[in-house]
């Protein structure tokens, strides 16, 4: 079990149940996945950057990632249907805590001029969704290897009812929200 984990059980939950008053422990909102997608939207011309994409998808997740497909054909992107333009991953159990506890404590203290998250980020189930401009702020991305900076999308599910709950939970796990 992941350090986060234990911390999770120890800290988060009776400060859960203090704060919400729950009347059970299942009521407590939780990790449910993290799902990390990188758009590849270049690599219609340079295949290269889709397998350099990959790998490094690879390296930050510690899981192999699925190529992304083109749902439509739109022309003026020079794009075809089944086409590949991304890719993704799902983390769940130890592999998310792992993750998330990295993205906390080390890569988000990487990004140049950080002031914190904004709080406005959830979708109203307590969600919260995330932008990275680059992804050399991941320790394992060696700086030298890559070939183009890539963005990420990074979406952290829980069980959340409401946007109150879901802060509340990724605050108290360590998740530098703006004042």
């Amino acid at each position: 079990m992941s350090q986060l984990k234990k911390y999770y059980d120890k800290e988060v939950v009776p400060k859960l149940i203090e704060i919400f008053k729950y009347n059970n422990v299942m009521q407590v909102p939780k990790l449910e996945k993290i799902v990390l997608n990188m758009g590849l939207g270049a690599s219609i011309n340079n295949n290269k950057l889709l397998d350099s994409g990959l790998a490094e998808l690879k390296i930050i997740s510690g899981q192999q990632p699925v190529i992304t497909r083109a749902k439509k054909s739109i022309a003026a992107f020079k794009l075809r249907k089944g086409m590949p333009i991304g890719c993704m991953v799902t983390l769940r159990n130890t592999r998310m805590y792992d993750f998330y506890n990295r993205l906390v404590n080390i890569s988000l203290a990487r990004v140049r001029d950080f002031r914190g998250l904004s709080p406005k980020a959830f979708d109203g189930l307590g969600n919260y969704s995330l932008g990275i401009k680059e992804q050399i702020i991941f320790p394992e991305i060696e700086y030298d290897a890559i070939d183009k900076i890539n963005g990420l999308n990074i979406t952290i599910v829980n069980t959340a009812k409401n946007n109150n709950e879901g802060k509340e939970l990724l605050k108290l796990l360590g998740m530098p929200f703006r004042n």
